[in-house]
């Protein structure tokens, strides 16, 4: 079957399909990364967004059951210069065709994804729609010209209940932005007994449970949208010792005064360079976002700038001067290193527990 690319700016990309049969609008964007496209499709974050993978092939090492983020795909559509059928791993159980279907998803590969990826870094990331059901071309740019895409998805793709993972440590309230599996696995490997909340959640409920420390997930869409989340955030800071992780990041930073704003074209992949200021090192860094925090009289608000990213100096992570809260624009579960910025789960739990000692003085 034949599959098109058409953008808002009117270029057309034509390829073949595979997937879900259909057709779909989303945000085209693209990830530069080599490998991890189970953990990309799974990934919440990209819910509205369709995905142009640069590095060319694509399924040769197929799909198991172990290494999705979330429970679904939430992106919008997958593109891709080839797709490999006949996959070849010792933990390979389908392929990223057979994915797809199960998961309702449109995609299309045999295309230039190189001129896309240039289209998008010189645009900037646009409305797109892809299809691989044989809609003319004419039906394809009506349905693009009269959907439009909000900034809101959060609501998607957070738990719409409470969710606890047991441990035998400090008591972590997590609110839900649309967290990936790995990041309460790296909690709950550190012995973090986890309570999972909507992103919805009022600070008094979430205060019940006597947290030991508030945790800040990542997630897909515009940070201001969350305006009553940012509100509670406020609250919570005052007295939880804090953690941000992507949207989480950018929601800190709004509690904390600061503002955000959207970058013409995002950061996604695992090969973002960025530089602990602290630590006077530079780490190699997954990561998925299309908004950043913007560098504006941020010391007036008590926040420190902590890590930089080394491509465009965009800030990568902040601290507060008094309060016991910080926060990362990456991945750091998101093992590009493998384990290179593990370090700020640790850190978690150390103001955790200083927190607590200086608590009991």
């Amino acid at each position: 079957m034949k599959g098109i690319i058409y953008l808002e700016d009117g270029t057309v990309y034509k390829g073949e399909g595979f997937g879900k049969i259909g057709t779909s609008v989303g945000e085209l964007v693209f990830n530069t990364s080599i490998t991890g496209y189970q953990e990309i499709l799974t990934d919440p974050s990209y819910a509205g967004q369709i995905i142009n993978m640069t590095y060319p092939l694509i399924g040769n090492y197929g799909i198991n059951k172990n290494e999705n983020e979330s429970d679904r795909v939430y992106a919008k559509g997958f593109v891709a210069k080839a797709i490999c059928d006949n996959p070849s791993n010792y933990m390979s159980e389908n392929s990223v065709d057979y994915m797809l279907k199960e998961m309702d998803v449109v995609g299309v590969y045999n295309v230039d994804t190189r001129s896309i990826t240039k289209k998008i870094r010189s645009i900037g990331s646009m409305k797109c729609i892809i299809s691989n059901d044989g809609t003319s071309m004419e039906e394809l740019k009506a349905i693009l010209d009269k959907t439009e895409l909000t900034g809101l998805h959060v609501n998607e793709v957070s738990t719409k209940t409470v969710k606890h993972v047991k441990g035998n440590g400090f008591k972590v309230a997590m609110i839900d932005y649309g967290t990936k599996n790995n990041i309460v696995q790296c909690l709950n490997e550190r012995g973090c007994d986890i309570t999972i909340f909507p992103y919805d959640t009022p600070y008094e409920d979430i205060l019940n449970i006597k947290p030991d420390g508030l945790f800040l997930t990542n997630g897909p869409g515009d940070p201001k949208t969350l305006t009553k989340s940012i509100e509670t955030v406020k609250q919570l800071i005052k007295c939880l010792p804090t953690f941000g992780i992507c949207m989480g990041h950018q929601v800190l930073s709004l509690a904390l005064g600061a503002d955000t704003y959207k970058l013409k074209y995002g950061h996604r992949g695992g090969n973002h360079g960025v530089y602990d200021i602290e630590k006077d090192k530079a780490y190699i860094t997954s990561q998925n976002h299309g908004y950043a925090v913007l560098e504006k009289d941020l010391e007036d608000k008590g926040i420190i700038i902590t890590h930089r990213n080394l491509n465009d100096g965009t800030i990568e992570g902040i601290k507060h001067k008094s309060l016991p809260v910080y926060s990362v624009q990456f991945h750091p579960e998101g093992a590009p290193g493998p384990t290179d910025s593990y370090y700020l789960f640790d850190k978690f739990i150390d103001i955790m527990e200083q927190n607590i000692k200086s608590q009991a003085i």
